[in-house]
């Protein structure tokens, strides 16, 4: 197991390029299914997450072959099971059991397992289902679906679950009639895979609002695609150029996904202008404290509250946290305390009592933006900082260390 050990103190200053968002090529590699073929898909990022995916895939009959693009050839399934030993570690494979449903009208997908933030059921995705005339049990954890005629369905979701929309999506476009997915969620990775569904021929309406409307078609075709660019790998290097006051050009950046999070930082006081896919971040201005409320897209992401609250640590200033959507996401606060992080949390809220400065330590990551929010404050940070459990990291970033030691950054990745 590695560890990351950081000397801080050092503004960051160059390039560096956005990779492929990973939680919009999950659902598109799950996708593929639908589409018996070979797939040419572009931007698929270097991911452990990536990795996990494919091999339950593997385990249907899916063949790879690397390179860019990715080749993905579903022409012949064999199986239509994924297993506990696999979807363990990573709950997005749950994302098969719409398209399996859809294309072999079975699946048998183990309950999911995934980052230690909190419950994240999938009750809505199986309540969906069941609408659309699947019929579903549990047995010794794992989830049965059987349907002879998947059938469209009008479905209301309690809340804008991503993988739930996602899943129901993906089998909709298969289904007999129309689906009507109300309360969807509108995050910009499920409005890239409702792309990349239509360019396999799917009829899909309401792409990128709360209302989705599919007609369900009898056969989709394989055709190419290109992933979108990941939000959150630009915004944590927002966060990192920013407190370290450096002069950084984020190329390849989903800019226009990135309001909420934009607001916030300039509103902190960090400098930075945008064009087109660029952002450039000056140094020069002071931070000072924001108060910030996680919401459902469009509102300021979750997988982005980690990193943020490592900028407030040395804000001038106090700022409120508010975490409305997964109820264990503090548990990264320990760790930025034990580099002197000021921060107090009762319930669905941490204050943020910002310091001049911090001050390096080992910590421990324990899920994957915890980690990236303990490197953004190990950059800042005086001395030495080692962030342990960096497997985490390995997720959802794409050559981390490699990327911020082009920019300058004293770090490096070694064997703990």
């Amino acid at each position: 197991m590695d560890k990351i050990v950081i000397e801080g103190g050092v503004a960051l200053k160059g390039e560096v390029s956005v990779s492929g968002a990973k939680n919009a090529a999950l659902p598109i590699l799950a996708a593929t299914l639908l589409a018996p073929g070979i797939h040419y898909l572009s931007n698929v990022p270097p991911l452990a997450d990536i990795r996990t995916m494919k091999k339950v895939l593997e385990l249907m009959g899916v063949k790879f072959q690397e390179g860019e693009p990715l080749v993905v050839d579903t022409s012949h399934l064999t199986g239509w099971m994924a297993p506990y030993e696999v979807v363990k570690t990573m709950r997005a494979a749950v994302l098969v059991l719409g398209p399996l449903v859809a294309r072999v009208h079975q699946a048998s997908v183990s309950l999911p397992g995934g980052c230690a933030i909190g419950a994240r059921p999938i009750d809505l995705h199986l309540k969906g289902l069941e609408a659309m005339g699947v019929k579903i049990t549990l047995n010794q954890g794992y989830v049965e679906a059987k349907v002879k005629e998947l059938r469209g369905a009008e479905i209301i979701l309690d809340f804008p679950t991503v993988t739930g929309t996602e899943n129901l999506l993906m089998a909709a476009t298969l289904a007999k009639g129309t689906t009507r997915i109300v309360n969807a969620a509108q995050e910009p990775e499920v409005a890239d895979l409702a792309r990349f569904l239509t360019v396999l021929g799917a009829k899909i309406q309401g792409i990128g609002t709360d209302v989705l409307t599919i007609e369900g078609v009898n056969a989709l075709k394989p055709a190419p695609y290109q992933i979108m660019p990941d939000r959150i790998e630009a915004g944590t290097y927002l966060a990192a150029a920013a407190i370290t006051r450096g002069e950084v050009r984020i190329v390849n950046a989903p800019v226009q996904h990135l309001t909420a999070v934009l607001e916030k930082f300039h509103e902190a006081g960090v400098q930075f202008t945008t064009k087109d896919n660029l952002i450039a971040v000056k140094p020069g201005g002071s931070l000072v404290g924001v108060d910030v409320k996680t919401l459902p897209y469009p509102g300021f992401p979750t997988d982005m509250q980690a990193q943020f609250m490592a900028l407030m640590s040395v804000a001038k200033g106090a700022s409120v946290i508010t975490e409305t959507i997964f109820e264990d996401r503090f548990i990264h606060v320990s760790e930025l305390r034990r580099l002197g992080a000021d921060i107090s949390v009762s319930g669905n809220q941490a204050v943020v009592r910002g310091r001049r400065y911090l001050m390096g330590a080992p910590v421990m990551a324990t899920d994957l933006r915890a980690s990236a929010s303990l490197v953004i404050a190990g950059l800042a940070a005086r001395g030495v900082t080692e962030v342990h459990r960096v497997y985490h990291l390995d997720r959802g970033y794409a050559n981390l260390t490699e990327k911020l030691e082009a920019l300058g950054a004293r770090i490096k990745r070694v064997p703990a």
